[in-house]
């Protein structure tokens, strides 16, 4: 049998929540944060909504009753907290064969990341995952999701059309950035936001597991 053709040249990932087990880490230390200075804290549900902006402006709709003056100490005291537990996170089990996969078919692959540039060159170096991406872009080299401008830059870089572009998330401002882009987008449901939260954005696919997305992209990628 000939091969399946390949029906998206890039793919883009999340950082957060998509490929690394970070959400309930990065959600205690947005609470912290907030709690170091003096503002209300948010719940959970709240917290984790914000993941995958760039980080003041999360921390800016996480913490609305901080003033702006404060809003370098919250950034340094997120910082903080992150960095002493970055040791903590993980890949979700079956990321490392999934994106092997991808490579040996020969898709470019990219981050496409609300973290920073040191932040994701950090957890790079940290992870298995250092070489395996072709590209990448951070919402402070860019601009936040759900602007687009991520996902037009590494089309251009690689040259590529959205309709050869797939971007895969765990939140909504992943898919409305997808939207934005003209890009097709998977959510994943075991990241920051509930699965029932994408309907609007008319993902092509949600997946519930890194299996069940490694499986969808073997078959529909």
């Amino acid at each position: 049998m000939s091969p399946r053709p390949r029906r998206f040249d890039l793919i883009a990932f999340d950082w957060d929540g998509t490929l690394f087990d970070s959400t309930k880490i990065i959600v205690r230390c947005i609470q912290r944060a907030v709690a170091d200075v003096g503002g209300t804290v948010p719940g959970d549900r709240e917290a984790a909504y914000v993941i995958g902006m760039g980080l003041m402006e999360a921390l800016a709709h996480a913490a609305p009753d901080v003033p702006q003056d404060k809003y370098p100490e919250l950034g340094a005291r997120y910082r903080h907290h992150y960095y002493a537990h970055q040791d903590d996170l993980v890949l979700f089990d079956g990321v490392l064969p999934m994106l092997g996969e991808l490579k040996r078919r020969h898709h470019w692959l990219a981050v496409a990341t609300g973290k920073s540039r040191r932040g994701l060159d950090e957890a790079l170096r940290s992870s298995q995952l250092h070489g395996v991406f072709d590209g990448s872009r951070t919402a402070d080299e860019t601009a936040g999701k759900p602007h687009p401008r991520m996902l037009h830059e590494l089309m251009r870089e690689f040259g590529t059309e959205p309709d050869r572009t797939l971007m895969i998330g765990d939140t909504t401002h992943d898919l409305q950035m997808a939207v934005n882009a003209g890009c097709a987008a998977v959510g994943v449901s075991y990241g920051a936001h509930e699965p029932s939260e994408f309907d609007a954005l008319q993902p092509v696919f949600v997946a519930h597991s890194v299996g069940d997305l490694h499986r969808w992209l073997a078959e529909n990628a």
